[in-house]
């Protein structure tokens, strides 16, 4: 069992600073509070329409998730403004509903203008949601212009409701967030000492394993990003020195995720003791320090290599609790906010911004699903535009897009199933139907990060259940509800493919342009004697960039994919994430003044290096490499740390694009071999 603080434990470690849990509560909650807002109308003062009802809650998860502004008053003006809107739309829409055929061309300049608004930013983007979803609602619900005065308390009700929830009840704070972010490394770094352990115990390493330890590496990184996201900085990016308390905390992190790495990296070398991961783990002082005698006495020795890692990571691990620690007691008060000065970027309204190639996409997507829904359902055909509209949201690629089409067709799916059997068994109990729906609403939410289809799933099964409290599911009806969302999959994925494609490879090209690119800045950096902070915050970049190539590649690794192999493209990501572990050795190990003329000609060599392989851009995720001989080098990884680190960046570039069986690697390239598989 589980106790308090182990349940926190593993909900931070999986759940980085609590925000998937904070932005689940606030739907959930906003709903809650709005629909009994307005049955309290509805009971106390005035019968209020449905169409109230349901704008009240779509726009309820509206403000919970579209809204994205900085700050509280900014995020209060892009709720008024997106009520404004929805009120707009739901007056056009109540207008022209004896004009059908003119309501539905009407819906597309909505729809066209709604995506349209991307290019304005995160406001643009929320008062489009709120527009789309409420002339979506309006077109079904149908509500009269009569009705319109209490149609609108739905709208205001959500609005407020959702900024006082996100204000005052459940609000922003970047220190706490901070803390928890912290708290989520150390987790991660347990789950990998955990899985050290387990090796070491064993005394043996499969590949298999070796795969766990690259997700568990992978799932750190992602939080360490994060973690760096909530430490204010400079405008210009760079701390000025290490007694910022800031900047102190900023290294701590930079040593933790480096040592963890690393732990990791020489490990599948060499397994560490099981009696040196379990005293890393508890913080063992005696036992570590016969560790570090040990650790001299065999320090030409591989396993002397892997102790010394684990010995590292151990003393940044409980840096790290330091600064948690202090984080608790003060709460980072001694670390200033630092004032948001971008400047808005100017606004490109042809169609060589893909925000906008994005909005005719849609645009005729959602024509293709009104057409083909039409000649389903009459009725129902709405399901059918909603599928096309939000299978395009956050995709930057065709096969980006086929995925989250395919995600929202298995989804509703497997929803639809469970839903009919569970409002089949609580039919007529609406005491245990409603709090059932609750659940399923804030789960649907938490998953949404993490799987649109398990967000999918669960929202189906609410609307399941409304179905059943209001009287009206059928099997017909849910058949119906699955023929319009496939519909509309089907002609996202479609248009995807077919208008303005934005290829996969295309997303991915660009991608690694970014991550060249910034390791050719951090070369550039250390050949022009650049040193500490400078040099951290460009491994950073490399670091962040790396993230966006994982992502552009997702759809090429995916196991729908007829024209890649999977293995293939995990083996590339394990190069760049081999260079970019070693960009952050030489980040950390280069120092002022200007590096001498044996380390100028290596810099030279991996900027030429870097040059060519830029130039052939994603193409090194086709190439058929041969399986990795081991060597018995060894890698001095603690000494030389400038040297090793731009030698294993050109290793590993060479790796990209093998000329033959066995390459000229650089001494010492076990490590990295090893990684890669």
């Amino acid at each position: 069992m589980f106790s308090g603080f182990q349940f926190r434990d593993w909900l931070l470690a999986n759940d980085p600073a609590l925000s998937r849990l904070r932005m689940a509560s606030r739907v959930t909650l906003t709903i809650i509070l709005s629909f009994a807002i307005l049955f309290a109308i509805q009971m106390l003062i005035v019968p209020l329409p449905t169409a109230a009802f349901g704008l009240g809650i779509v726009l309820s998860i509206e403000g919970g998730i579209a809204v994205r502004d900085k700050g509280n008053s900014r995020q209060l003006v892009t709720r008024l403004l997106g009520c404004v809107a929805s009120l707009a739309v739901v007056g056009i829409a109540a207008g022209l509903e004896d004009r059908r055929l003119l309501s539905d061309l009407v819906f597309l300049v909505v729809i066209a203008l709604a995506s349209a608004g991307r290019v304005f930013g995160p406001r643009g983007f929320a008062i489009g949601m709120f527009a789309f979803t409420s002339y979506f609602m309006g077109a079904y619900f149908r509500p009269s212009l009569g009705q319109l005065p209490y149609v609108a308390a739905g709208p205001v009700v959500a609005v407020l409701v959702g900024h006082v929830v996100r204000a005052v009840l459940l609000p922003d704070d970047w220190r706490r967030d901070l803390l928890r972010s912290l708290e989520s490394v150390r987790g991660r770094i347990n789950q990998i000492l955990f899985k050290l352990a387990a090796l070491a115990g064993c005394g043996h390493i499969g590949e298999a394993d070796r795969q766990e330890l690259r997700q568990l590496e992978d799932r750190l990184k992602e939080v360490v990003l994060m973690a760096e996201s909530f430490i204010p900085r400079p405008p210009a990016g760079v701390f000025d020195g290490a007694s910022n308390p800031a900047a102190e905390l900023a290294i701590r992190l930079f040593d933790a995720h480096l040592a963890a790495e690393s732990a990791i990296v020489v490990s599948f070398q060499s397994l560490p003791p099981f009696a040196l991961v379990h005293a890393v783990i508890e913080a063992d002082k005696a036992e570590l320090a016969t560790y570090e005698e040990m650790a001299e006495a065999i320090k030409d020795e591989p396993q002397g290599e892997t102790v010394r890692a684990l010995l590292w990571l151990g003393e940044s691990r409980q840096q790290l609790t330091q600064a948690i620690g202090e984080g608790q007691a003060s709460g980072f008060a001694g670390i200033d906010a630092v004032k948001d000065t971008a400047q808005p970027e100017k606004i490109d309204f042809s169609f060589a911004n893909p925000l906008l190639r994005s909005a005719l996409q849609i645009t005729l997507a959602s024509a293709l699903a009104m057409g083909f829904g039409l000649l389903l359902s009459r009725e129902r055909w709405f399901w059918a535009v909603l599928a096309a509209f939000l299978v395009f949201t956050n995709t930057n690629s065709r096969g980006d897009t086929a995925m989250k089409a395919l995600s929202r067709s298995l989804g509703t799916v497997f929803g639809i199933a469970i839903g009919l059997v569970l409002a089949t068994l609580i039919s007529g109990q609406p005491v245990i139907a409603i709090p059932v729906a609750a659940v399923c609403i804030f789960l649907a939410f938490y998953f949404l990060q993490v799987s649109y289809a398990t967000m999918t799933f669960f929202i189906s099964i609410v609307l399941c259940l409304v179905y059943g409290m209001t009287g009206v599911l059928t099997l017909d009806l849910l058949q119906l509800r699955i023929g319009e969302t496939v519909i509309g999959a089907v002609a996202g994925t479609a248009v995807a493919f077919l208008v303005f494609p934005a290829r996969t490879r295309g997303a991915l090209d660009a991608a690694l342009a970014r991550w060249f690119q910034a390791l050719d800045g951090l070369l550039a950096a250390i050949g022009e004697g650049k040193s500490g902070f400078e040099l951290i915050a460009l491994s950073q970049k490399i670091d962040a960039c790396y993230r966006d190539v994982t992502v552009a590649a997702k759809p090429l690794g995916s196991s729908w994919s007829v024209v890649t192999r999977p293995g293939q493209i995990r083996q590339t990501l394990a190069v760049f994430l081999s260079c970019t572990y070693w960009s952050r050795i030489l980040a950390k190990s280069s120092k002022a003044p200007a590096v001498g003329d044996d380390l100028k000609k290596l810099i030279a060599a991996d900027l030429a290096l870097t040059k060519d392989a830029a130039a052939q851009g994603s193409a090194c995720f086709f190439i058929e490499r041969r399986a990795s001989r081991t060597t018995g080098r060894h890698l001095p990884l603690s000494r030389d740390g400038a040297r090793l680190g731009l030698e294993m960046i050109g290793s590993a570039l060479e790796r990209l694009y093998p000329q033959a069986d066995i390459l000229p690697f650089a001494p010492g390239e076990a490590i990295a071999r090893s990684k890669q598989g």
